[in-house]
């Protein structure tokens, strides 16, 4: 009996093999493919179908892909010949929230911007922001480790996880961290699996860390420089002067002009970045005057307003980049991070890179964490090599400089390649034992991450 039959006589219906469907889950929105459709997509209603995949999957020595939105910007899951899709979006309920532990207990399916929705009429809220939170699950964040615009004051998905439930891949169910603040039992495997983008086991169940609603004003500033080095070196002096704003975004002079070309919006001066901070809480007038005071001083033209209205169509600017790049061509988006003191080092380097490679390479950063994407535009469906030698050029600027070859979009099939240059031989071979502890067989998510794993 195949593997889909399998499948069918112990799950039914809920496995799908409409060929729309599968040629869908050969890509996420990074724009790689793979190399031909999957088997079949299993549409998971709860833990019992997905333990039910793993133990046929884990018998059949079948490869399984976990899959959410498809939102992944890395290729983590893509689906390709063989391989069975095990698809979370029908997981999608909250199961408990306690606004008295600042706790909630939901399912991976959930999209991160309903989850909120849904929170705000408990006066909490869960505070990872990915620009993709509309359409992006709570699963998928975690598996990614994702990030987003409120990083460097609220943290990332790692700081906002108190436990997870993963499926192994010969289906055991394990519950992972735990419902108190603290909890030091054992080895942390809750953070082995945030970032493990479906190396380690499926994510059917996460335990979230909440905040308090926010009270006060939102203040947001625009400041506009005259290169893109000076706004870099803007940011560092509003870190360095001690101010914690809830937002602080970089626009480059080629992602400001594409944004406003979108949106309708008149044409910035040649050559203007953008900074774009927002401050929040009881304080934020008075933060949002000494970040006035640190910009002019460095040289910006500064705006402020604290009107939400007027605040959000500001930051829309920035929000509109991923389809501005869009619009131009195919879109690498890349991501690497930097020390913050480092960032304007780390736009030189992104200079140099276009001059020696005769390229434009749009970047946007979240300045508050030093978290950069520089996009490469290209025609057609491949990335040609000439663009992946000035992206390996990149990620190794980035190392050099004390940063990492990814702030949040993860490795995926996009930078295996370059993951052991990161890690070292040690590390990287260490990392790829403890993903043969829980899965021996190598079938989740393989050639993910490790490239020969």
């Amino acid at each position: 009996m195949s593997v889909v039959a399998q499948l069918r006589e112990e799950l039914g219906d809920i496995v799908d093999t409409d060929p729309e469907l599968l040629e869908a889950a050969r890509a996420d929105r990074s724009g790689h493919r793979s190399t031909g459709q999957p088997l079949a997509v299993v549409h998971a209603r709860d833990v019992a179908d997905v333990q039910a995949t793993m133990r046929i999957a884990s018998q059949t020595r079948t490869a399984v892909v976990v899959r959410g939105a498809g939102t992944g910007l890395a290729g983590a899951a893509n689906a390709g010949p063989g391989q069975i899709v095990l698809s979370m979006t029908r997981m999608d309920r909250i199961l408990e929230v306690r606004p008295d532990d600042l706790l909630a207990v939901v399912e991976p399916g959930i999209l991160n911007a309903t989850l909120n929705a849904h929170l705000a009429a408990e006066g909490v809220w869960w505070a990872p922001d990915p620009a993709s939170r509309d359409i992006s699950t709570v699963g998928g964040n975690i598996a990614t480790g994702a990030g987003g615009l409120l990083c460097a004051k609220y943290g990332v998905v790692r700081d906002a996880v108190l436990g997870v439930d993963i499926v192994l891949a010969d289906g055991r169910l394990l519950r992972l961290g735990h419902r108190s603040v603290k909890g030091v039992t054992g080895l942390d495997l809750t953070s082995l699996v945030i970032g493990s983008e479906g190396r380690l086991g499926v994510i059917v169940g996460a335990t979230l860390k909440l905040r308090r609603l926010t009270e006060g004003v939102i203040c947001t500033i625009a400041a506009s420089f005259d290169s893109v080095r000076a706004a870099a070196s803007a940011s560092s002096a509003v870190t360095a002067a001690g101010v914690q704003p809830a937002i602080m975004e970089l626009m480059d002079a080629r992602s400001l002009a594409a944004a406003h070309d979108l949106l309708g919006l008149p044409a910035p001066a040649a050559g203007t970045a953008q900074l774009t901070i927002q401050t929040d809480g009881p304080a934020a007038r008075d933060e949002a005057e000494r970040i006035t005071a640190v910009l002019g001083a460095a040289g910006g033209v500064v705006a402020m307003t604290d009107d939400p209205l007027e605040g959000e169509r500001l930051l829309g600017i920035r929000r509109a980049m991923h389809p501005a790049m869009a619009a131009l061509g195919t879109t690498l988006i890349e991501d690497v991070a930097v020390p913050r003191s480092a960032m304007p080092a780390m736009f030189d380097e992104i200079a140099r890179i276009e001059q020696a490679f005769g390229l434009s390479i749009p970047t946007v950063a979240h300045a508050g964490d030093g978290n950069l994407h520089p996009n490469f535009i290209f025609e057609g469906e491949t990335v040609p090599a000439l663009i992946w030698e000035a992206a390996a050029g990149l990620f190794r600027a980035a190392i050099r400089l004390g940063g990492t070859l990814t702030g949040e979009h993860g490795i995926g099939m996009l930078k295996s390649r370059w993951l052991a240059e990161e890690l070292g031989e040690d590390q990287w071979e260490i990392q790829r034992q403890i993903v043969r502890v829980f899965d021996p067989q190598g079938i989740l998510n393989p050639g993910k991450v490790f490239s020969d794993a």
